[in-house]
């Protein structure tokens, strides 16, 4: 869930609409006291963290694993998480957005192609910790033929409590395997 979702684009929706929310696993921005949005800080990871996974006979169509991965919305880069994807279809994701918005997420993936996959998340949003609605967010990736990289594109959509789409943010994904 992680991954997938809610970019520059999101928070300028919001923030143009007057709707105040605060999404989790989909708010990449802090709000400082002047007003300004500032971007959450990127990671550095040392190239040693992700490893050659050629071994495998079909290690191209493997998602199961370690990830780190980074998000664009609107061609700039608005979060960067670490995904688990394990082999029962289920996934967890934790990203760099503001615990109190919520920066766990939980959901299920299937394969739907030799090296692609597809995962669905769905989370609450707050409102200066009142629920205020709930996220969905839709992913699909290609593994790299030797299964240390994927990339994909991700849909998110915001709805208020009585179901009313507010806002709807597509964006990017691309992930470097983290091995043991």
């Amino acid at each position: 869930m992680k991954r997938t979702f809610l970019g520059a684009a999101a928070a300028a929706v919001l923030t143009l609409s007057g709707v105040p929310a605060h999404a989790g696993c989909a708010d990449p921005r802090t709000v400082d006291r002047s007003g300004a949005l500032q971007v959450m800080p990127a990671l550095t990871l040392q190239k040693s963290m992700s490893g050659n996974n050629s071994n495998s006979e079909n290690a191209g169509g493997n998602i199961v694993g370690t990830w780190h991965v980074t998000y664009t919305a609107g061609g700039s880069p608005f979060g960067e998480a670490f995904i688990q994807w394990h082999s029962d279809g289920t996934e967890w994701e934790n990203i760099n957005f503001p615990v109190l918005g919520g920066n766990i997420c939980m959901g299920s993936w299937k394969q739907v192609g030799r090296r692609q996959f597809s995962r669905n998340h769905i989370g609450w949003s707050y409102d200066n910790g009142k629920l205020s609605g709930y996220f969905t967010e839709t992913e699909t990736d290609e593994v790299a033929f030797d299964g240390n990289s994927y990339s994909g594109l991700n849909d998110s959509k915001i709805y208020d409590l009585n179901n009313h789409l507010l806002a709807e943010v597509q964006g990017t994904s691309a992930a470097t395997r983290i091995s043991p």
